[in-house]
């Protein structure tokens, strides 16, 4: 066997669906279906799963997967005509076997590329052509990483504009057990008060209630910690000024077919986004949007866990 096949290994998944499974020293891994470009799947070191996917969830197109690493294209939520979150979710992308190059710093071997172009169905309901190049990256330290290419590739001269958004779902211990750091002091977009604007007041938040907030302006690091498994996960993003927090908690959770009643309890949506200002790109042009994710054991400071470390790092 070579060593290519060690790192990238093509196979089935749920209900015979393609999927690309990417493996690293130990046991890290990650796997990524071909349906959605949809990160099912981010494993460390013990083999312990670190994105969330409900045990609900329906592997049929065209229903997308509830859980891991959703894409959110051409647009985010319901900003704007399309259906919530746009179509790139349950469409069946591509291996792109002869990407442009690719600059990154990454020595690692472990990583897929996946291209979607819009299907004559896509024209019909968003009429701009286009080309999104997903690589996704499974590093040797098990930090994993999506970098988006998003091309405007009309010939009628007409730009585009679209919305974005990698939903991703981790797994917690205990949601009430959480707390996300560097967010404090920003203005957020609250969707359960009409996407009316406030600005936060806490000094990290928790999380007692359905919360749905698009904080706006944010750092490109963002932390999650988990008191009680001593973990904290770091986003690191580039090219996504917002961040989208969510979690549905108990009475929303039990409206959603996919989502087991109690399951909001381990799940924490917080999303690499560009939602407030949309991009907008002219024929030719290519807009770049990456998002890291690694974690790290949480240190901990008069009992509590102490994100400085992290935010500083």
């Amino acid at each position: 066997m070579s060593i290519e096949k060690v790192h990238v290994e093509h196979c089935k998944g749920i209900n015979g669906l393609d999927k690309v499974v990417l493996r690293e020293v130990r046991s890290i891994s990650a796997e990524v279906y071909l349906y959605g470009a949809h990160v099912t799947s981010w494993k460390n070191e013990y083999g312990e799963e670190l994105l969330f996917v409900s045990n609900k969830a329906i592997f049929k197109p065209p229903k997308a997967i509830r859980g891991g690493i959703p894409i959110c294209f051409p647009q985010f939520s319901n900003h704007g005509s399309l259906d919530p979150h746009g179509f790139a979710r349950n469409r069946v992308w591509n291996i792109d076997s002869d990407p442009p190059p690719f600059p990154t710093s990454s020595s690692s071997k472990a990583f897929v590329d996946l291209i979607l172009k819009p299907s004559e169905d896509d024209l019909k309901i968003w009429p701009h052509s286009f080309e999104f190049r997903l690589r996704v990256t499974l590093g040797p330290g098990g930090d994993l990483m999506l970098t988006s290419r998003i091309r405007n590739t009309n010939t009628d001269g007409k730009p585009f504009t679209f919305t974005f958004a990698y939903h991703t779902y981790f797994s917690v211990s205990d949601i009430s057990e959480v707390r996300v750091e560097g967010l404090e002091t920003l203005d957020y977009l609250d969707n359960l008060q009409n996407k009316e604007r406030f600005t936060e007041q806490g000094d990290a938040l928790t999380f007692e209630s359905e919360v749905d907030k698009i904080y706006l302006s944010t750092p490109t690091k963002i932390a999650i910690l988990d008191h009680e498994k001593k973990r904290t996960f770091v986003i690191r993003k580039d090219g996504l000024p917002d961040a989208v927090v969510w979690n549905p908690w108990d009475k929303r959770a039990k409206a959603i077919v996919d989502l087991g009643d109690d399951e909001y309890k381990h799940m924490l949506c917080v999303e690499a986004a560009a939602v407030e200002k949309p991009i907008t790109l002219k024929p030719g042009e290519e807009w770049r949007g990456r998002q890291e994710l690694s974690t790290v054991s949480s240190s901990y400071c008069s009992g509590q866990l102490d994100p400085r470390r992290v935010l500083g790092s």
